[in-house]
């Protein structure tokens, strides 16, 4: 997050277009790993901001590190996300235009351990059975996400 956080410095907290990525991963079971934030109070996927010199895959692995401790072994391109859906204005006061690139990952290693700077749990959740306070960034990504696998469940009719 060091790079938003300069840019932070230089523009307050108006509207920015950032670039990122995030990660859905699904268990054995094909649950889906939700964390709860802290600076909203509501669940999502884990993910970030892209640093300088990262791709975007690096960048959904580093974050799912960061914030799960899981490493992604492979990750595959879902969809990117952009528009007026995913302006976001933050509980501080930061406003964003994100420009997000989702992952899959089903093959990940490591025991799940929450980054308490930005993660007050992580659950995974039956696909049926979401939480109904979903970040709002998030929600779009999750809705897609979900049509796609019931899509792919009837035979993509």
């Amino acid at each position: 997050m060091g790079y938003v956080k300069e840019l932070r410095k230089l523009v307050g907290s108006r509207p920015l277009i950032l670039v990122g990525s995030n990660v859905i991963v699904l268990d054995k079971d094909n649950r889906l790993l939700m964390q709860l934030r802290k600076d909203n109070n509501c669940w999502g996927l884990a993910g970030g901001a892209l640093e300088p010199g990262e791709t975007l895959e690096q960048a959904a692995k580093r974050e799912l590190k960061e914030e799960t401790g899981l490493f992604a072994n492979t990750v595959t391109l879902f969809k990117v996300f952009s528009g007026e859906e995913f302006y976001y204005q933050y509980p501080h006061g930061d406003e964003v235009y994100n420009v997000i690139s989702t992952y899959i990952c089903k093959d990940y290693t490591g025991n799940l351990n929450v980054d308490h700077v930005e993660v007050q749990a992580l659950q995974f959740f039956e696909i049926q059975q979401l939480p109904s306070k979903i970040s709002p960034p998030d929600l779009p990504i999750i809705k897609e996400f979900i049509n796609c696998l019931m899509q792919s469940e009837r035979g993509g009719d």
